[in-house]
């Protein structure tokens, strides 16, 4: 027993940096990682989760490890920084101090306080000409986020991402909580913690970014998560480096994953496959099948359904297109991912289409194999492709627009009494009559009316009005005309014009 307390000791700090996009998370963990990976960023927006490990000199001379997630800001994006936020030991909520608070803002606050975590405030952009600090101080106050000083208890420093104004200072912040909140692990244990990002590489196989919040994990064991094993025989810290081993708080990347794990998922490790074979086994009667039946019903509940395959490169960002696609709302159509998945586009995804009708396929930074395009060709299947998750909402916003059920509406523009017929041959009549109400107009197809039920249509082909040819007659006045139907008219009948409008 006393040999297991030794091998308890103090855990770096996780710590999640979250905020409204734009106001600098990426910009930060820019500076203090000494690389640019804002640049590579798709349209300048953080797309995925990352962890990081950095190395901080403190005041004592003492070089101390933390280890960051850097959680994207844009809205779709909130189940990941909810994970993110479930991870991690301590949060930093970023505001711009030339935007303020921003919506969010506030809804990252509130993950941060429905998980319980210390956090402290990052107030950025102080080197703008137009940064207002103490506007963005009131703000905060406003939104009951209390700074100290400010009538609160929240820690917060004054930063620039981008010179570097105020990150010294603000690790020694992130420091100073988690000696305080006094974060602790075991070496001696088998490592757990939580899968933060999974994908599917073409060269590599399954891969995934696990975060360890406790024990020890070594080339020759084996992580499990729910239904999904990983012997670890290729492991590599956060810069890609193979490695032996890792401990709690790292960021490491395992490759050979026997199916895709679910990002969010606990792991747990053992020493052997027999080990893990054993507690895979006791998870399986708790894990549900998830296959679908009726895969592509052309409508439900009074509703058209508009099927959707996706692919994308990595689970999080099925997660926020997903998000996304929910949004797109319409009273009488609805959008519904019938497969998903990480990776490119291939055959055996279009040849899973089957008889579903009005079927999108999307991709999201994927490849389109050349099998799966010729076989869409053939099956008249279009495979649309995007990189930036935003383009993808726009196109789909019209798709549904353009795929909604519509509903008719018939407007009924003018109403005739037919006076005297005066010839008819097999499809065409001269008729005489009199607008009762409206216009009628020429070249317009109308329904012929008789004692108020809709006999047949037709269409006027010769309109005349004092034995003139005109286009349209107006109310009151009598005419002549040409009407071509199969039905024969008589005196009496209603000749009705209409528009028809789809809403």
């Amino acid at each position: 027993m006393e040999e297991n307390k030794n091998n308890i000791i103090t855990r770096p700090p996780i710590v999640v940096v979250m905020g409204h996009i734009d106001h600098g998370k990426s910009t930060l963990l820019d500076y203090i990682r000494k690389t640019n990976v804002v640049d590579k960023e798709v349209g300048g927006i953080t797309q995925n989760i990352s962890a990081y490990e950095v190395m901080h000199l403190t005041d004592k001379g003492e070089n101390r490890k933390i280890t960051f997630i850097d959680t994207p800001g844009h809205e779709s994006f909130s189940k990941m920084r909810e994970r993110g936020c479930q991870i991690a030991d301590v949060a930093i909520l970023i505001v711009s101090a030339e935007d303020g608070v921003k919506p969010q803002t506030i809804e990252a606050w509130k993950t941060i306080v429905a998980n319980n975590i210390p956090c402290l405030i990052a107030i950025n952009k102080i080197d703008k000409p137009n940064a207002n600090i103490e506007k963005t101080k009131n703000e905060l106050a406003e939104n009951e986020i209390y700074l100290e000083n400010y009538g609160g208890k929240i820690p917060f420093v004054e930063i620039s991402a981008k010179t570097g104004v105020g990150i010294d200072d603000l690790l020694s912040l992130v420091n100073i909580v988690a000696e305080m909140e006094n974060f602790t692990g075991n070496t001696n244990e088998n490592a757990s913690g939580f899968v933060l990002e999974a994908n599917l590489d073409s060269k590599r196989g399954i891969e995934a970014t696990l975060i360890i919040k406790n024990g020890t994990l070594s080339k020759g064991m084996v992580v499990i998560v729910e239904d999904s094993m990983c012997s670890v025989h290729i492991m590599e810290d956060f810069k890609g480096k193979n490695i032996n081993e890792a401990t709690f708080s790292s960021p490491v990347r395992l490759i050979g994953f026997c199916k895709i794990p679910r990002i969010g998922a606990e792991f747990k490790s053992f020493k052997n496959k027999k080990e893990a074979e054993k507690f895979s086994e006791s998870l399986k009667s708790d894990l549900k099948s998830s296959k679908r039946s009726n895969l592509c019903p052309p409508e439900e509940n009074g509703k058209k359904i508009i099927p959707i395959i996706l692919k994308a490169d990595i689970s999080g960002s099925i997660e926020a297109i997903e998000k996304e696609i929910k949004k797109i709302q319409n009273e009488n159509t609805e959008f519904r991912i019938i497969q998903k998945g990480v990776g490119p586009i291939g055959e055996s995804d279009i040849k899973t289409i089957g008889g579903c009708e009005n079927i999108l396929v999307i991709g999201f930074n994927v490849k389109i194999e050349k099998s799966a395009i010729e076989l869409a060709e053939k099956r008249s299947i279009t495979i649309s492709s995007f990189d930036i998750i935003y383009k993808m909402t726009e196109w789909l916003e019209m798709e549904m627009e353009n795929r909604r059920s519509k509903i008719e509406t018939i407007e009924t523009t003018g109403k005739t009494k037919i006076l005297k017929v005066f010839s008819h041959t097999k499809e065409r009549q001269i008729v005489g009559g009199k607008v009762l109400q409206g216009r009628i107009v020429l070249d317009k197809t109308v329904k012929i009316l008789r004692r108020d039920f809709e006999i047949g249509r037709g269409k006027i082909v010769n309109l005349e009005k004092n034995k003139t040819k005109v286009k349209e007659v107006e109310e009151g006045a009598e005419f002549g005309m040409m009407l071509e139907s199969k039905i024969e008219v008589v005196e009496g009948d209603i000749i009705e014009s209409f528009n028809i409008t789809q809403k």
